[in-house]
């Protein structure tokens, strides 16, 4: 709920958009702020690039799409108060975003690469719930996911020059 911080949900940031060395696919890094925990997302090209642009704060001479939306938003009278990775069914993560508007509270579905580049351009948190956070260690400690665990902790451990020579 906007306004006040659920115990189930942990606040993050963004640590680095990097691209996997092994499948060459963009990853956006969150980790929890104040510990080292980090949750690797998976996103497409294209979102990609809109939290890199983000990121660099690169202008553009025409709104992106993130960007008109947030206009849009700004211009209904909306306020986004957070995002929140909210979900992880089937190897896929879920997210809200959640935000304020004509005084009632709404939480609108989104694809997490979305609702991380939404937040970026509304300057406002992004937070994982627990769950989410037990979900993906659990996944990735399967057989099948096995290199998931070992990528978590490598993330983990990686230094702001190391992270620099993966980025997209």
């Amino acid at each position: 709920m906007p306004g006040r911080v659920d115990a189930d949900e942990v606040e993050m940031e963004i640590r680095g958009l990097m691209m996997d060395p092994v499948t060459n696919m963009p990853i956006v890094v969150l980790k929890e702020v104040g510990a080292e925990t980090v949750l690797p997302i998976w996103v497409g090209i294209f979102e990609a690039n809109a939290i890199a642009m983000e990121m660099d704060k690169s202008p553009m001479p025409r709104p992106m799409t993130h960007d008109l939306l947030v206009q849009a938003m700004r211009g209904l009278g909306a306020v986004v108060e957070r995002v929140v990775i909210s979900e992880l069914r089937e190897e896929t993560y879920y997210a809200l975003i959640w935000m304020q508007q004509a005084g009632e509270v709404v939480a609108m579905d989104a694809r997490p690469s979305d609702a991380i580049a939404l937040a970026m351009r509304w300057d406002c948190p992004i937070y994982v719930r627990r769950t989410v956070l037990e979900s993906s260690r659990q996944s990735a400690s399967g057989a099948q996911q096995g290199n998931s665990e070992e990528l978590r902790s490598w993330l983990e451990n990686l230094n702001d020059d190391e992270m620099g020579r993966y980025k997209m």
